[in-house]
């Protein structure tokens, strides 16, 4: 069994929809927290996370980490959305990965759809 399972509630993105996932984290060893990265090909533009486990965030941030503290039973949801309008589709990449002194432990990788 792997260290990290992360979970998209859908891979097929559109303007203001919505996009949730959850991360379970089954390391054994200690670890700081997770972190989630977010690379969408051919844009210049960025996700933007709105809560995790149920608590609002409330800066615009593009990059998030979670710390182990936050997360109850080893797992987190989180919300997000991107609002910019597409010209054409785009690629998402989704990295959600296990960090421990600031180094990554073990990462899973999405892919996702952004269109109209």
């Amino acid at each position: 069994m792997k260290d990290i399972d992360f979970k998209l509630n859908s891979t097929e993105i559109h303007p203001n929809s919505e996009i949730k996932g959850i991360i379970s984290v089954s390391y054994p060893g200690i670890y700081d927290g997770v972190v989630i990265n977010t690379q969408i090909s051919d844009s210049n533009e960025h996700i933007i996370y709105k809560s995790y486990n149920g608590k609002k965030i409330s800066q615009n941030v593009s990059r998030l980490f979670i710390n182990k503290d936050s997360m109850a039973e080893n797992t987190v949801e989180f919300s997000a959305l991107i609002a910019f309008e597409p010209k054409q589709e785009h690629e998402i990449k989704f990295r959600a990965s296990i960090i421990e002194q600031h180094k990554e432990i073990e990462s899973q990788i999405i892919f996702a759809k952004y269109s109209n």
